[in-house]
């Protein structure tokens, strides 16, 4: 054993190349940074991305706003939540997620999570009867891709309109299909820590131009929906712009002229991301006590994270292994620990959902372990971290 210390930051990302600095000064230089303050028949660069974007995913229609959060508030609005309407989602996500969900004034209903730590689609046909729910927020939690194919048989079959959340895998796909793309709606961040970044921002897609226009007008169009060219023809508009609040939430052209930069170096990334994920992974399979998550052939994932299992330790150990690993260096996320930390939280932390038991995931919740990992890691990096974690397993 050895006890060197990594040096690196779990949370410091690559810096913004210089392609996209320019087209930031570029606009700061005309001060039309509003997605709405344009000159002659000048698009702005908020619709420019969207039109990108919607290229990049095969979709009809994009629209660009101010958060991963706020997209899927306004996915919710647009399919029609109502006060105290039952609304499922996974019980392994991020708050932000339920957090949409009761900011519309709808119920999270949370479904259970396998060992593969993908949505148990056995619970979510017993939530669904259970509940009458008509909507699913389903959270690609950390990457990870259920069996798309299943799960919409299923949802198609009880009229469960799917609202994908894809803040971890822009640039993922299912069976060739790209992540987002098998829902009515689908919603990505551009938060620092996600795969393309704006500090904060979001982006939406779908082939329904319905929905599309009750997004755009909920966004804060003020009648300036002629001006988004990655949207429905004017005449669908006409059906919803006196009944639609704006919720103003729209993405600016600062933050759109850096994502443009950043989208055709996606790919890039995420070889990248899944060359440093193949590294933790070598180095940590076979580990004592250590279940590694299969990934799915039909599945490309984006590695930008890292998950493990230890379902057979106690709860002293791990928060031993935790401390013992950040000591050299190493950020290890537990979603087991009895009080919320940082990021990271389990459906009994958000009180403001009707409380649910759910032992069998409470055993796989309770055993997760979660790391970042970004793109200023080598694959060099990767290995040591591994490393660090046996050799800290290996002492407890």
């Amino acid at each position: 054993m050895t006890d060197v210390v990594f040096s690196g930051q779990f949370t410091q990302q690559e810096s913004l190349s210089d392609e996209a600095i320019a087209r930031a000064v570029e606009v700061m230089r005309t001060g039309r940074l509003h997605r709405y303050n344009t000159v002659g028949d000048e698009i702005s660069e908020v619709s420019r991305l969207e039109e990108e974007f919607a290229a990049f995913t095969g979709a009809k229609y994009c629209l660009a706003v101010a958060s991963g959060g706020y997209a899927m508030g306004c996915a919710l609005r647009a399919v029609g939540v109502e006060q105290g309407a039952p609304v499922l989602t996974n019980a392994f996500t991020l708050a932000p997620v339920p957090g949409a969900i009761a900011s519309v004034g709808g119920a999270p209903v949370f479904v259970g999570v396998t060992e593969d730590l993908v949505i148990d689609l056995e619970d979510l046909a017993l939530k669904i009867e259970d509940s009458g729910a008509r909507v699913l927020m389903l959270s690609h939690m950390r990457g990870h891709i259920v069996d798309m194919d299943a799960l919409m048989v299923l949802c198609d079959a009880h009229g469960v309109t799917v609202i994908e959340d894809c803040a971890h895998t822009m640039g993922a796909a299912w069976d060739g299909v790209p992540s987002g793309r098998h829902g009515a709606i689908a919603c990505y961040s551009t938060q620092t820590y996600k795969h393309i970044n704006s500090g904060e921002g979001g982006l939406i897609v779908t082939d329904d131009p319905d929905l599309a226009a009750q997004m755009v007008l909920l966004s804060g169009s003020y009648m300036l929906y002629p001006r988004h060219t990655a949207a429905p023809a004017p005449e669908v508009f006409e059906k919803y712009k006196f009944d639609t609040p704006n919720v103003s939430g729209r993405m600016d052209n600062l933050r759109a002229a850096i994502l443009r930069a950043q989208l055709p170096d996606l790919p890039r990334k995420v070889a990248q991301w899944n060359k440093l994920y193949r590294a933790v992974e070598a180095g940590l399979e076979g580990c004592n006590g250590v279940s590694m998550i299969a990934r799915p052939a039909k599945e490309h994932f984006v590695g930008s994270s890292i998950q493990f299992l230890l379902t057979e330790w106690e709860d002293a150990r791990i928060e031993a292994l935790v401390a013992a690993c950040a000591a050299r260096g190493v950020e290890l996320k537990w979603f087991g620990a009895p009080q919320p930390q940082g990021f990271t939280s389990r459906y009994d932390s958000w009180h403001y959902a009707k409380a649910q038991r759910l032992p069998e995931s409470d055993r796989v919740l309770r055993a997760i372990m979660d790391m970042r990992l970004p793109l200023t890691f080598s694959e060099a990096d990767c290995t040591l971290i591994a490393q660090i974690i046996r050799e800290e397993i290996a002492r407890l």
